[in-house]
């Protein structure tokens, strides 16, 4: 904890207030790194509307994509494991190789997508070269692994007790009722650690813009993690980029705590009829 956690995270944190290139010894500059991206650094600021635009659209399509998923492949019926398995194997696959697959799927002249469109008389779109479109087709693509989601809901679904089922149907509930008043709250601490790893994966989002768009077109791909690898790794600067990494902490953060106050109001523990 000392070597890999505690001491790089106090040094990051000295990092950032001070100009650091690695090279040459860090100058104290107090907070002037963190006022200069609020105030001066227009790219930084379109990275955080893009990321938070990612959380307000990607993260609730992919939450609610794997529950019904999920919801699809409970049923007990022959052949189901092939289906989950199919579902799941993309998962399996690494991010590189998806962003790379798509480059192909979203080609402007050659991409499948495209094809697929010509056959229905729609034009072609520029699905990676429109600012319009960039994001979303990064939030399509990353629909393709909604698996990995699927199974947390799939494993949750499972324990959830059929004699409540029985004795809904029993009071004659209809399927949305069960749905609303069983289902949910009962899976409500697996939609509650979705929704906490998603927020923190969606604001760490990288591989996607890094092979697929590189960021653009102009800048309507920047995300804060790929900013700040450009601003560390490309452009040498360790100190505005350790201050970029510790405002996207405390974004994070902020998120995190906002969920966990809210979901005593919508989170459902059986310890709490005891």
């Amino acid at each position: 904890m000392i070597i890999f956690f505690l001491y790089p995270a106090v040094m990051s944190f000295y990092y950032s207030l001070t100009d650091y290139d690695i090279i040459s010894k860090p100058v104290f500059v107090g907070l002037k790194n963190y006022i200069t991206l609020f105030t001066k650094d227009e790219i930084f600021m379109k990275s955080v509307q893009n990321t938070l635009y990612m959380v307000a659209f990607s993260l609730p399509l992919q939450l609610i994509l794997q529950l019904l998923l999920a919801l699809m492949l409970n049923w007990e019926v022959k052949g189901i494991g092939i289906f989950r398995a199919m579902y799941y194997i993309p998962v399996l696959v690494p991010p590189v190789s998806i962003s790379l697959l798509f480059t192909m799927v979203y080609d402007d002249n050659y991409g499948v997508l495209n094809g697929l469109l010509r056959l229905f008389g729609i034009p072609p779109q520029q699905w990676l070269t429109s600012v319009q479109l960039s994001k979303p087709s990064i939030i399509i693509m990353g629909l393709w692994t909604a698996g990995s989601g699927m199974l947390f809901y799939l494993s949750s679904l499972k324990n959830v007790p059929n004699s409540l089922y029985e004795s809904a149907s029993i009071d004659g509930a209809s399927a949305w009722t069960k749905m609303w008043k069983i289902t949910l709250p009962i899976i409500s601490p697996t939609i509650f650690f979705q929704l906490i790893m998603g927020v923190i994966a969606t604001f760490q989002l990288f591989t996607e813009s890094y092979v697929l768009t590189k960021g653009g077109p102009d800048y309507s791909s920047y995300f804060m993690m790929y900013y700040l690898y450009l601003t560390a790794f490309k452009e040498g600067r360790m100190g505005m980029a350790s201050a970029m990494a510790w405002i996207l902490f405390v974004i994070i953060l902020m998120f995190a705590v906002l969920i966990l106050k809210t979901s005593k109001k919508w989170v459902y523990y059986a310890e709490d009829e005891r």
